[in-house]
């Protein structure tokens, strides 16, 4: 085989760091865009915020007339009053009354969100109880097993049993019924109805807690106790033979069991808020619906003059190779940063513009729509569509939405038009919403109450509609109590 040397054309893509850059900008969501901000600022001498021009000259006098007043007053504590040696025993107080917090009047403001406590647990709070409640010491760390294996519902994850084979290593002589009582006294605590084995149990606690006066506790007690299968299944009949009360009785019986929480848990296992912050804001003015960037989001950024006067064309020493670099990095920055912006605003706008039904009217009146129809229209490319759209969320009248929300399926309409697969879930939830509970719509009558609105759906549609919702079927939304 011969070897010789020959010349080829050809064409490749490559991307260049500075669009890897504007790429890696555009899919940002805001949180991590102010993090990637903050993090050029810091490290780019050339990069600075521009800030609005701030009148310091008025800024200046206030507090010389703050001091000019001061020293015109006379009363005790006044800086003319101010001895020139103090007793030996005296205080600072003693002379001036003057409160501590005055001096620190034109500090710096303390964030409170920094200054938020931990998540409070359920398990925290049954720990505080148990430090708060006398028990031996025999008995305490039978406690301790016990609220280590309550789960955030404010159920046992583990059975009694399990939980006594677990101790009977540790503490000696050990009885089952030792464990028994310790959980009893557990069962005390607060919230109500916690360390409950089972449902049953969960609420035959919170009834037992309630005053033996209690209206209709003692019915309710039996029916948690004895026919609970019968009140989960809405078998009022067989509900009023075995009690033998009438049927007005019954569903006050029943109001008094549903008043009880069957995830007791719940009310003290508290998270973190989660905010989310806008990037476009829409409001509608003079008639007419306009979109305008978050400034919070995204801070206007310039190039610090100062630092940029030092550089000198023709020196190649390291110093000033090192201020080119950073020069052209923040030029690439700040460029990346108003690529990102403008196309964030085209992409709120054409969306706003397609969906201003959905402005007016909500969900029912969502429009259907994919990324193809913004990318056409805006003559992008899907895949950039695609990452303006993502963890970005536009604030409208009807709420902070997420820009992926205003893309969805369609579904033919009898006219030959498009119905939104958003708009038909809004459609399901008021139709359920407002449906008789005694006889709840089923999937098929669903589907003929969308075809009378020429909306044509498959029964098995809105089922997948329906269960993405977490709404029940209609066997297990029906009420007779």
């Amino acid at each position: 085989m011969k070897h010789s040397i020959n010349l080829k054309l050809g064409q490749h893509l490559s991307m260049t760091p500075q669009l890897q850059q504007a790429i890696r900008l555009l899919q940002m969501s805001t949180l991590d865009l102010q993090q990637e901000i903050q993090q050029a600022l810091e490290s780019n001498m050339m990069l600075e915020v521009d800030e609005e021009d701030v009148n310091f000259q008025q800024l200046e006098t206030l507090p010389e007339k703050k001091t000019e007043n001061a020293d015109n007053v006379t009363s005790e504590g006044s800086q003319s009053d101010m001895p020139d040696e103090l007793p030996i025993d005296s205080s600072w107080e003693d002379v001036y009354e003057e409160d501590f917090e005055s001096a620190n009047s034109h500090a710096e403001p303390v964030e409170f969100e920094t200054q938020r406590t931990g998540t409070s647990t359920l398990i925290d709070h049954l720990i505080w109880q148990l430090e708060m409640t006398p028990f031996s010491d025999r008995d305490h760390d039978i406690a301790l097993s016990v609220i280590d294996s309550i789960n955030e519902e404010g159920y046992l994850s583990s059975s009694l049993e399990d939980i006594y084979s677990g101790l009977s290593d540790q503490i000696e002589d050990l009885d089952f019924d030792e464990v028994q009582a310790v959980l009893h006294r557990i069962q005390n605590f607060d919230p109500s109805g916690v360390a409950a084995i089972d449902l049953q149990d969960c609420l035959r606690i919170q009834l037992l807690q309630l005053p033996e006066n209690t209206p209709y506790r003692k019915e309710a007690l039996d029916i948690v106790i004895n026919h609970l299968e019968l009140l989960a299944n809405h078998d009022k009949a067989n509900l009023i033979r075995h009690l033998s009360v009438p049927a007005d009785r019954l569903d006050k019986i029943v109001a008094l069991i549903r008043s009880l929480d069957p995830k007791p848990g719940l009310q003290i296992q508290q998270s973190e808020s989660e905010y989310v912050i806008p990037d476009v804001y829409v409001t509608k003015r003079n008639n007419v619906w306009q979109v305008q960037l978050n400034p919070e989001t995204s801070p206007k950024l310039r190039i610090n003059s100062e630092y940029s006067a030092l550089i000198k064309r023709a020196d190649e020493s390291k110093d000033n190779q090192c201020l080119k670099e950073h020069y052209q990095e923040a030029k690439w920055f700040i460029k990346s940063l108003q690529g990102r912006n403008d196309t964030l605003i085209r992409v709120a706008r054409s969306i706003v513009a397609k969906q201003t039904e959905f402005l007016e009217h909500g969900a029912i009146a969502m429009k259907p729509m994919v990324l193809k129809d913004i990318a056409e229209e805006l003559e992008l490319h899907e895949s950039t569509i695609s990452r303006v759209t993502t963890n970005k969320y536009m604030h409208t009248p009807n709420g902070i939405v997420e820009f992926k929300y205003f893309f969805s399926s369609h579904v033919s309409t009898e006219e030959g038009g498009e119905c939104s697969s958003t708009a038909i879930r809004a459609f399901i939830k008021e139709l359920v919403g407002s449906e008789n509970p005694a006889k709840p719509l089923s999937d098929s009558k669903i589907a003929d109450l969308l075809k009378e609105k020429g909306i044509n759906v498959a029964r098995r549609t809105i089922a997948k509609y329906r269960e993405a919702m977490f709404i029940s079927s209609s066997s297990e939304r029906k009420r007779t109590l």
